[in-house]
Formats: C-alpha cells, sequence, structure tokens
C-alpha cells in the first residue's frame, strides 16, 4: 500500500488461480489414468468378450420370442398346415374357396330371377372368398418366414443366455451392454492416450508455474524496493516521538515454493531495536506498550504521504505515554493534520490541547440504560477540559494557567 502495488497484487494473485487450476487438472489426470491402468486387464477382458458377443439392441426381445417359437414348432406347423388344409381343400376336404365359388355359381344362376334381392349375398360371398385368398396368402408367407424347420432351437437358446449372463456379469440389463462396450473401448482409449494427455496437461501447468513465478518476482521486487523506502521514511519520524535512537526495518524474505500462494512468494515482517547495539526483532515483541503506540503513528504519518485526502482516526495513540514524549506526539498530531482531517480520542492533555476543535464524550447511567453524551466545546470549555485533564475532578487556578501555556505553545 506504500507504493501502490494492487495492480501488481491482482496480477499475481490471477496467476495463482490459473497455476493451481492446471496443477489440479494434471493431478486429477494422474489419478484417473493410474486408476484406470489398474483396472487395464478387466477393461481389455471385457471388451474382448463383448466383442465376440456382438450384442444387439432390443435382441433379447427377439431371442425370447424366438425361442419359444422353436420350442413350440411342432404344434405351430401342424396348426398352420391344417388351417392351409382347411382353407384350400386336400384329401376329404373342398376347401373353403371351393365351397365358397360353388355357392356364389349356385346363387349367380338365379339371380336375374329373384329382382336383385341376391346381390348382397353375392357381393358378401365376393368378399369371403377374398378374404380366404388373403388368408392363404398370408398363411404362406409367415410359413415362410417361420422356417421353423432350418433353425436349431440349441443355438438359439445359446445365444439368449450367453447375453442374459454377459448382462448380470456387468449389472447391467441386455440392452445396456452396447453403450456399455463403447465405455470400455472409451475408457481403453484413455489409457491408450493418456500418457500424451497428462503430458500436455503437466506441460500447462509448468508453464502457468513459470508465468506465476515471473510476476510474483517483480512483485518481490517491488516490494523489496518498497521496504528500503518505508524504513527510512519511519526513521525520519521516529525522532519527533522520541525514539531518535530505535531502528525500523521492513524486512521481505522470499519463501520456498511450497509456500508460495495468492499473495506471492514473500514474507514481509516489520522488526525494530530501540536499544543501541540490540539485534531487530518483531515490533510486537521488542517494543514497550508506548513504544508500539508511536511506531504505529510513525507507520501512519509514513503511509499518509500518498493519499493527503485521507481522514486519519487514532485512537489513544498516545497509550502509555507522558509528559515530553505525550507533547511530541501531540506535535506532530498537528503537522500531520495540516494536510488532511485527524481525528484522535485521547486522554492526554499534552495532546488535546493541540486540536483545533474538541469534542467532550461522557458516559452515564439513565436508570437502566447507560448513555453516551458528544458535545462540542467553545474556547472556555476546551481551557476548563484541559485543565480538568492536568488536575483531576477539581479544577484549579493554576491548571487553567497550565492549560492555557498548552494551548498557547499550540
Amino acid at each position: 500500500a506504500f507504493v501502490d502495488l494492487s495492480d501488481q497484487v491482482a496480477v499475481v494473485a490471477g496467476g495463482w488461480r490459473v497455476w493451481q487450476s492446471a496443477a489440479a487438472a494434471a493431478l486429477e489426470a494422474e489419478g484417473v489414468l493410474a486408476r484406470a491402468r489398474q483396472d487395464e486387464d478387466y477393461l481389455r477382458h471385457a471388451l474382448e468378450e463383448l466383442d465376440r458377443m456382438q450384442p444387439d439392441s432390443g435382441e433379447e426381445v427377439a431371442l425370447a420370442e424366438r425361442r419359444a417359437l422353436l420350442m413350440n414348432a411342432e404344434r405351430v406347423v401342424e396348426a398352420m398346415n391344417a388351417a392351409f388344409a382347411e382353407l384350400s381343400g386336400g384329401g376329404d376336404h373342398a376347401g373353403a374357396g371351393s365351397a365358397l365359388g360353388a355357392a356364389r355359381r349356385h346363387l349367380e344362376r338365379v339371380a336375374d330371377k329373384t329382382g336383385a334381392r341376391l346381390d348382397p349375398v353375392l357381393a358378401a360371398l365376393a368378399r369371403a372368398d377374398a378374404e380366404v385368398s388373403e388368408a392363404l396368402n398370408e398363411l404362406n408367407s409367415v410359413s415362410s418366414e417361420l422356417d421353423l424347420e432350418g433353425e436349431d432351437l440349441e443355438a438359439v437358446e445359446e445365444r439368449y443366455f450367453g447375453l442374459l449372463d454377459l448382462a448380470r456379469k456387468h449389472g447391467c440389463g441386455c440392452d445396456d451392454l452396447v453403450p456399455l462396450r463403447d465405455d470400455l473401448a472409451t475408457r481403453l482409449a484413455a489409457i491408450d492416450d493418456g500418457g500424451a494427455d497428462l503430458a500436455a496437461l503437466a506441460l500447462e501447468a509448468e508453464r502457468a508455474r513459470d508465468a506465476y513465478a515471473a510476476t510474483a518476482l517483480t512483485l518481490s521486487e517491488a516490494r523489496m524496493t518498497a521496504a528500503g523506502e518505508l524504513a527510512a521514511a519511519i526513521a525520519e519520524e521516529l525522532p519527533p516521538l522520541k525514539l531518535d535512537r530505535a531502528r525500523f526495518q521492513a524486512r521481505v524474505e522470499r519463501l520456498d515454493e511450497t509456500a508460495w500462494s495468492s499473495g506471492g512468494m514473500d514474507r514481509v515482517t516489520f522488526l525494530i531495536a530501540t536499544n543501541p547495539g540490540a539485534e531487530p526483532g518483531p515490533l510486537g515483541k521488542v517494543a514497550s506498550g508506548g513504544e508500539l503506540a508511536r511506531c504505529l503513528l510513525a507507520l501512519k504519518v509514513a503511509m499518509a504521504r500518498g493519499a493527503p485526502d485521507q481522514t486519519l482516526v487514532f485512537d489513544e495513540v498516545d497509550s502509555g505515554v507522558g509528559g515530553a514524549t505525550a507533547h511530541a506526539v501531540g506535535e506532530r498530531l498537528e503537522r500531520l493534520a495540516a494536510g488532511r482531517q485527524v481525528l484522535v480520542v485521547t486522554h492526554s492533555p499534552q495532546v488535546a490541547a493541540r486540536g483545533r476543535q474538541h469534542w467532550r464524550v461522557i458516559k452515564q447511567p439513565r436508570g437502566e440504560m447507560t448513555s453516551t453524551e458528544v458535545s462540542q466545546l467553545d474556547s472556555d470549555q476546551r481551557r476548563d477540559e484541559i485543565a480538568r485533564m492536568l488536575s483531576g475532578a477539581e479544577v484549579t487556578k493554576e491548571a487553567r494557567a497550565a492549560a492555557l501555556r498548552l494551548m498557547g505553545a499550540a
């Protein structure tokens, strides 16, 4: 933020997501291929078995019907032959067609003597004769199609029960064997081609990793430059805050690849040495409460240089300090407020005296509730409030005089 690297950070984060996605795809493909190769022998055996059988959609129903027909072939043939004899004539049978023809000829001889009364009868006999002829033709056709004497029941049953066994083995229906065969073939093809696909995915992941590393390295170098600039800027702010012997460092460490993230390849830590000759240590562990508050103020002041239109809010930044140090904190806050709006919550009279406008914040109970009152103070009220901060509950003349001196210096 100190040198505004937000665009570079966004680029690095985008590169990280692309790299992780490509690496995940390569890892998944590797796992799928490994699992597939474990089943390769089974897949090849199952595909060979299906290719030998060559199942067809709807074949189970057709074979079941054919088997039932062949199992009753003798009765079917016998019935069809008897029907053919009855319709066409043969042996002691005159045949339906002959009978209908004879009946029609008898009636035709006397039809002109009945005044057309026999016309409907003759028409019906003609239709019946035609239907009988049609039935004979269909019977001949069915007999030719069935060809029951030319097919082996054993072969049909072998095929039928072979399909059922194969479907049961794979836990599916007979009609599912066709898509199953295609799926097995696809999986085997994936195994055969998997090495090339895996190599392509691995190459894509490696390229994504290199692209991320290049942008992360650029960001890291920019951070290192910024770290020096930030340390120099904070060093200028420490002496006015009575930390003139303190040494601040912003350390940027390059991490191992296993620790890289969407934020880049760095670990950034703030270090400080508050005593001469001491090695810098983590800011939060080495600095005392007052020192930490002043370091925070120095950091905020350094950060605010690049954004003069910001509003800064300091909540008890003078905590743990007093006397000349509190005076230095107040002076620094006043100078900082020259270019932007600064709001400070404070219990320090040295800091409060530097403010241009004051609000007093009071908490007090009202029955079972607690209310917070905020009131703006005029010049006399400002003096009295700073005097109260100096002397305590009772505001004395001496305290008012001291408050005026503080306000006059500000």
